[in-house]
């Protein structure tokens, strides 16, 4: 950018997240989680106590040169990097996260790196940038060769995994989800909105955002981390509950040896939610101040808190349930 030249205006940010449970019988502490986390050499993990126990890695930046996706199978070639973090709740639930914004229009050639890296997670269109065409584009997903954040923030998810630290036996059964977002810029005086959120199949959700000009990426990326989170506790205890036959029940079919003899398959299955899932639901813990309003929405429709309790009571009653033991019959001694 030469002197007196302006700051080309952002027009679009898009992102996807990757949540999983960890795959570790016990949760991380803060010192393990550190060492999970520690990509980056030259950067230390930021570490949380309050409310609950976070940790977030550095940023990593990933560099691209490729088509854009787009509705109208424009084709537009952006160049630029990609920023991609990871994260941990409670020792328990790994995100990483990958998101980027693409400006208005750029030049018609490539400039050198040193131009793209000074300029983190901004991508740069060769011409003008049908911005709406693209938004919808990315959250359609694009055909193979064309830009795709998700890649980069699976990249990362995988390499995670494979940490020497994790020793590879959940406490329970869940499956990923993918949460992919774009952030169009809001009209003049108009705040935050969410345009469209969406349950797609193969555990894909989509999010379509409007937010005021000059609202960090970062920030927008850190709400739809939470907003992954906690559809992912969701999605994951309406799995548990529907997996698993409630009321009273009959006993096993077969004998149950060790700590979990004798109790019931209900108690069983319920009990890894209660240890590991239940007290994280937290929204807005760490949601940028300008941007934690959109809560509002998504707890009016569809009501992600209410039907949160309604989950969390249900198990509570099934639990109380069984607690309780079953009447004895008096008999008559045999003759």
């Amino acid at each position: 950018m030469g002197p007196g030249e302006s700051a080309p205006r952002v027009v679009l940010a898009c992102g996807e997240v990757r949540t999983c449970l960890l795959p570790a019988l016990q949760a991380l502490d803060s010192r393990a989680a550190a060492q999970l986390l520690g990509v980056r050499a030259d950067e230390s993990v930021l570490l949380s106590e309050r409310p609950n126990l976070y940790g977030r890695s550095p940023d990593t930046l990933t560099g691209v040169d490729c088509p854009v996706p787009s509705s109208n199978g424009a084709g537009v070639r952006v160049v630029g990097t990609v920023v991609a973090r990871a994260s941990l709740t409670e020792g328990r639930v790994l995100q990483s996260s990958a998101y980027f914004r693409v400006t208005a229009a750029g030049p018609d050639h490539r400039r050198p790196w040193g131009h793209y890296l000074v300029r983190p997670g901004v991508v740069e269109p060769f011409g003008k940038l049908p911005h709406e065409a693209v938004a919808q584009g990315l959250l359609s997903g694009g055909r193979h060769g064309e830009l795709d954040v998700g890649l980069i923030a699976g990249g990362l998810l995988t390499r995670l995994l494979r940490h020497p630290l994790l020793d590879q036996r959940p406490p329970l059964r869940s499956r990923p989800t993918r949460l992919r977002w774009v952030a169009l810029p809001a009209d003049r005086d108009d705040g935050p909105s969410i345009e469209r959120f969406t349950l797609a199949e193969d555990e894909l959700r989509t999010l379509r955002l409007r937010v005021p000009e000059g609202t960090p990426s970062g920030e927008i990326a850190g709400l739809c981390d939470d907003l992954a989170l906690h559809d992912w506790l969701l999605t994951t205890v309406v799995r548990i509950l529907d997996g698993i036959r409630l009321g009273a029940g009959a006993p096993p079919a077969r004998p149950r040896r060790g700590p979990e003899e004798g109790r019931p398959a209900v108690v069983t299955a319920l009990r890894p939610a209660v240890d590991h899932l239940l007290h994280l639901w937290m929204p807005r813990a760490r949601v940028a101040t300008e941007l934690a309003q959109l809560w509002d929405v998504l707890e009016d429709r569809p009501g992600f808190t209410r039907q949160w309790q309604a989950l969390v009571q249900r198990i509570r009653d099934q639990l109380t349930l069984h607690a309780i033991p079953p009447p004895h019959r008096e008999t008559e001694p045999a003759p």
